[in-house]
């Protein structure tokens, strides 16, 4: 089995903190996600996370203008410099205290950084060939407090800073004979946000009381001088006078009126003055202004409240456009694209992203991840969804192709503890805590059907499980221990289970016959067939060494491995009921500890344990995880580790660190177990066995764990549920050569003449030898048609899967559908014996059938257009109802 899984995704969670940053072509949109960064495409309507990681979460973003550079900060001042192509990082730099914002200049030359009470100005990386890529090229002081918002002229030779102080500050980063540093007070609060117009002087600044300033300057770009550059002469001035425009002379008399008495070293015409033309208020009820952004094309600007209330008004009149709402969460980040027509918006509170055509009232995204902790997740049988449910009561759909979330359920008033799909993808049921099991259509998206237990017997629901031909749903009760099955069509109660002597913590049935097992705190697994008459009575009952907390069955049904609150994974033969493989997982998990815990990492990890299982899609290996930032792998038969994934390195989170940070250790104690009331991150003293943070608390720090694991049915990724989110892992796409029975004859030379040769079984067989993709596509691509179904039938069985999986994802991803699918049909033709008899051809059938799904959406379109075209042509056929073909076509559209 190939282990070369590599991060792929982050589902789940699209916006933490921090500001969002729009492409130059404004058809992407990155934001922050804890400690990654996610790139979303608006124009395909797919998104992905990068692979760069910061060590703790990101508050600031800034992407260079010609969209190759992203540098991120995170809470603590150090930044990443990331290769935005291929997502790698390429320079870590630490700024030793926290940044408020960063921007790069428009010409992308340099950046700059507000540093406490301070504005540094950077050199762009990759300008010079230096170790160290970030070179301060200037450093700014003066300002009375910490610096908070940056924005840059047209021309990139002046910036504007907004302070805590009160004030805005002109600074120009090129020494001028008129300008050098000039602030701007006359504000009641910190300036949150301060925009220059464009190709001007003149600029905006916003307070946090809602203040909006509009300055006026008297002096344009162009006329900004040079350090050292020849001074007008009087004679020359008085001549410049005689050509002044009556506006430029209004401004000059302005500035004679303000300086009017007071002695200057120079001419007060050679320095550059603001003034402030108008005073506008913001507030109006709407609270204070968290974030705003100015677009200096259309010249619209958009501000945002703490009340989930935005404005965009049109400046520099201050004419008001639009007032909207998308939630009662506070507005954290705020952005326009270049063109101005697009704003996108992000609320820490609800971890909610929207993308909105403000012209049209319209959303171009709109998603939200799980406000709490994910507990559960369930792939659907043909690998193309992902179902996931969390404390927050919901149920969310993703769509794996493009990794956004599609529809919410609400149904549920408790955390949802269990979900799984049917059979034919076509329902997804979920349990939970408020007694219910409740079934929702994927198809219409609806609740259809509610299982619960008699009156009598109200419980909570801990596990759920379906059977392999989706007619009875199991689930087991938290308090009184029983296991309840229902009938899917009515939702009729069948049976109740009893046995168990403590909470019932997983259900699962086998893929081929109604046996259910059963994994209870009362150290026993409990095999059921549910089917034969004396199905109340266990058929089998395992006795385990401690709690059994997850249980799973092979693909094939022939083995049951069930992890242990005691870190074992112990793996059973089903039909003999004995022990036949043991694996000692608790070192595995690592050696962390939290912040306020009184002892070692050492001694914590005894009370860790695997929470999850999960078999990979051939059977020969197991996926599990639990109480820690580890994922692990392990082979079944030779009882080993394979490989050990680390989920994240998110300082951010608690149960990280194996050490406890000496910076916070003093003579009274660790620092981290003060609450400060700053921040949102908890460290309080919890009481034992309490998983969940105290809300109540004003700060809190979620620890890290992975609640669920599970194989896609087609192998080629596995997801987890884990505090950051849903994480999905593929097998990487980037390995260069990777042969199978590889012998020295084999190369592309030889292939492409046995090719020419006509020997196409031979030629075909090569090439998946090599397994070059490009390669194998050139040779089946000029395989005639008509040899296509004697090449199935003399195939090695080696061979047969490997084709077969070929095969499926080019009906993914080519155009030639027809060609693949005949290619399909045939190999399924000639091999379907074979297939039957091979366990290991499981996942390949499920890539099979996920890729001939697309069918149905191609022929839903092929459909609506052959009918469109119909129309017109009839319609084109009578003149007299030409004036309304168009009214038809829209009609018809919407």
């Amino acid at each position: 089995m190939k282990l070369n899984y590599k991060f792929s995704n982050l589902l789940g969670c699209v916006y933490r903190k921090g500001n969002l940053v729009f492409s130059s072509d404004g058809e992407k949109l990155l934001s922050p996600v804890g400690n990654r960064v996610t790139v979303y495409d608006l124009k395909n309507s797919r998104s992905n996370t990068l692979q760069a990681e910061s060590t703790l979460n990101i508050t600031s973003m800034a992407l260079s203008p010609n969209g190759n550079l992203l540098i991120a900060v995170n809470e603590e001042g150090v930044a990443i410099l990331v290769n935005i192509s291929n997502g790698a990082i390429l320079y870590r730099y630490e700024f030793h205290s926290p940044i408020e914002c960063i921007k790069f200049s428009p010409d992308g030359r340099k950046f700059a950084v507000t540093k406490g009470n301070s504005v540094l100005v950077y050199n762009t990386p990759g300008q010079t060939a230096e170790i160290n890529p970030f070179i301060v090229d200037k450093r700014f002081l003066g300002m009375h407090d910490v610096t908070l918002s940056i924005d840059w002229t047209s021309d990139s030779r002046v910036l504007c800073v907004g302070s805590k102080d009160m004030n805005a500050y002109v600074i120009a980063t090129q020494r001028f004979e008129n300008l050098l540093f000039k602030p701007l007070g006359g504000h009641k609060d910190a300036v949150v946000a301060n925009f220059f117009q464009r190709d001007s002087l003149d600029l905006i600044t916003i307070s946090e009381l809602g203040e909006l300033c509009v300055w006026e300057s008297d002096t344009d770009l162009i006329d900004l001088v040079p350090e050292g550059s020849v001074i007008a002469e009087d004679s020359e001035r008085s001549s410049d006078e005689e050509s002044e425009t009556e506006g430029q002379s209004s401004k000059r008399h302005k500035a004679e009126k303000r300086l009017d008495g007071k002695k200057l070293k120079k001419d007060y015409r050679d320095y550059v003055y603001f003034t402030r033309t108008n005073k506008f208020s913001l507030k109006e009820g709407n609270g204070r202004v968290t974030a705003a952004d100015f677009n200096k094309t259309t010249n619209i600007l958009v501000t945002g409240f703490e009340t989930g209330i935005f404005l965009i008004h049109e400046m520099p009149h201050f004419v008001a456009i639009s007032s909207l709402r998308i939630s009662e969460q506070s507005i954290t980040a705020l952005t326009m694209n270049p063109s101005g027509d697009w704003i996108a918006i992000g609320s820490s509170g609800l971890g909610q992203l929207a993308v909105i055509d403000w012209m049209s009232m319209s959303f171009i995204l709109k998603q939200q991840g799980h406000f709490n902790n994910m507990q559960c997740l369930a792939y659907s049988p043909d690998g193309r969804l992902i179902a996931t449910g969390g404390d927050d009561c919901k149920v969310k759909l993703w769509d794996v192709t493009d990794s956004f979330c599609f529809y919410t359920f609400t149904e549920h008033t408790a955390p949802v503890t269990g979900i799984v799909f049917n059979n034919k993808s076509k329902a997804v049921l979920s349990s939970s805590l408020d007694g219910t099991v409740q079934a929702f259509d994927v198809i219409k998206y609806r609740n259809f059907r509610t299982f619960t237990a008699p009156a009598k017997r109200s419980t909570q629901f801990s596990c759920l499980a379906i059977d392999p031909s989706g007619d009875m749903v199991t689930a087991g009760a938290k308090d009184n221990f029983e296991i309840y099955l229902w009938y899917m069509k009515t939702g009729q109660l069948i049976n109740i289970l009893g046995g168990h002597e403590g909470p019932v913590s997983q259900l699962t049935f086998t893929a081929s016959h109604s046996i259910l097992a059963s994994a209870s705190w009362d150290h026993t697994v409990r095999l059921w067939d549910v089917l034969s008459k004396e199905g109340k009575v266990a058929r089998e009952v395992i006795q385990m060494s401690s709690d059994a907390l997850a249980v799973t069955y092979r693909p094939d049904g022939r083995e049951l491995a069930v992890a242990t609150l005691d870190g074992q994974i112990t793996v059973w033969d089903v039909h003999s009921a004995t022990l036949t493989h043991t694996i000692e997982g608790r070192h595995d998990l690592g050696y962390t500890r939290r912040e306020n815990d009184k002892i070692s990492a050492k001694k914590a990890s005894e009370s860790k344990s695997f929470r999850t299982l999960c078999y990979t899609a051939d059977g020969s290996c197991l996926l599990a995880g639990g109480q820690s930032k580890n994922i692990c792998i392990y082979s079944v038969a030779d009882q080993i580790l394979l490989k050990k994934f680390e989920i994240t390195c998110n300082l951010s989170l608690d149960g990280i660190s194996e050490f406890l940070d000496r910076r916070k250790m003093t003579e009274w104690g660790n620092l981290a177990a003060i609450d400060d009331g700053q921040g949102d991150r908890s460290h309080g003293i919890s009481l034992p066995g309490v998983k969940k943070p105290d809300f109540s608390s004003r700060q809190f720090k979620p620890e890290v764990r992975v609640s669920c694991v599970q194989f896609s049915p087609t192998g080629m990724s596995w997801a987890a549920t884990t505090t950051e989110g849903l994480m999905v892992y593929t097998i990487a796409s980037n390995v260069v050569f990777d042969p199978f029975d590889f012998a020295a004859d084999i190369t592309p030379a030889s292939i492409r003449q046995t090719l020419a040769e006509t020997n196409y079984r031979d030629a075909l067989l090569k090439a998946f030898r090599l397994n070059e993709k490009s390669l194998i596509t050139e040779v089946i691509e000029q395989i005639p048609v008509n040899e296509i179904g004697y090449i199935s039938q003399n195939l090695p069985e080696v061979y047969v899967d490997k084709i077969l999986g070929f095969v499926a994802w080019q009906i993914e991803q080519s155009v030639h559908l027809q060609f693949y699918t005949l290619w399909a049909k045939k190999m399924l033709e000639a091999q379907a014996t074979s297939l039957k008899t091979r366990p290991a051809s499981i996942p390949v059938i499920n890539a099979l059938q996920k890729g001939l799904s697309r069918m149905e959406c191609i022929e839903g379109v092929y459909e609506y257009v052959t009918g469109m075209l119909d129309f017109m042509k009839n319609v084109s056929k009578s003149p007299a109802s030409t004036d309304r073909v168009v009214e038809d076509m829209e009609l018809t559209v919407e």
